[in-house]
């Protein structure tokens, strides 16, 4: 699929896609917003890629929507305004529902919709000094699309609270209400996320797809007896699949499992490649 708006870049089973519009500090139009879709579908579907890193080129991660699709929108019909709309929470959907674990890489400000792709990632880390704010309201707007991922990282009490004030809070507190899930110092935020890409890498990527479906379909549910049936019948499933039982015997007998010993031929042959190169 070629971008105009994206970069990306796969490597020993990690798709990282960079946000390339820096000039309007990767503020998102409907280009955007089709192709992040079109690369999340893609990339979740690709055999060869584990993990997927959201990242972005320049000073900022995202900074919302662009001004001028905004303008544009302001002149559209109400139902254009319907369409438009309905693409950016389709595509934020298909971020958030991607069988892949998905990692934000967060630098800069992210603003607005910034913060809904934050939000609507599994993972996200932060640098020090990065920014963020649900601006909506002081342009008489509202998070609509966003809030289900939002609400869903920080919880409704602090939703209610930056969503009514749109005030601006730093790394820090993206961290304490739940945004993100670490912080580093800027030029420690790669070893950050690479952290936890190896660990990643040590799991079963079928186990992880189902464990992604888990979380996402019991949250908020009531534990009565159709969750009972419904979790036991999970376990059942996945001790009975492939890789539920060779996880198991490589227990049992002390080895690495198959996925974890792939894994390491592969890098073990991608740096003898770099060492010849």
């Amino acid at each position: 699929m070629d971008t105009h708006t994206l970069e990306i870049h796969i490597a020993h089973r990690v798709a990282v896609v960079w946000m390339a519009r820096e000039k309007v500090r990767n503020a998102f139009n409907e280009t955007m917003i089709a192709e992040l879709r079109g690369t999340f579908e893609r990339l979740g579907a690709d055999p060869g890629v584990r993990a997927i890193v959201l990242a972005a080129r320049g000073p900022a991660f995202c900074a919302g929507a662009d001004l001028d699709w905004m303008r544009r929108m302001s002149a559209d019909s109400p139902e254009e305004n319907r369409r438009d709309a309905r693409q950016l929470a389709e595509m934020l959907r298909t971020i958030h529902e991607c069988p892949k674990p998905t990692i934000a890489r967060v630098h800069g400000d992210a603003y607005a919709g910034g913060m809904g792709l934050v939000a609507a990632c599994d993972m996200a880390f932060a640098a020090i000094g990065a920014g963020f704010c649900l601006s909506e309201t002081r342009l008489g707007l509202i998070p609509a699309t966003i809030s289900p991922y939002v609400i869903g990282a920080i919880g409704a009490g602090a939703a209610r609270r930056y969503m009514l004030t749109a005030e601006k809070f730093d790394s820090a507190e993206a961290f304490r209400i739940g945004l993100v899930h670490d912080i580093a110092p800027a030029d420690g935020l790669d070893a950050k996320v690479n952290e936890t890409l190896g660990a990643l890498m040590l799991t079963s990527a079928d186990a992880v797809r189902e464990a992604k479906r888990l979380v996402r379909e019991v949250a908020g549910r009531p534990i009565d007896d159709g969750l009972v049936a419904d979790t036991a019948e999970r376990i059942a499933a996945i001790r009975a699949s492939d890789d539920g039982r060779e996880g198991v015997r490589a227990f049992l007998d002390k080895r690495k499992p198959r996925w974890v010993t792939e894994y390491e031929a592969e890098a073990a042959a991608a740096e003898g490649d770099d060492e010849e190169m």
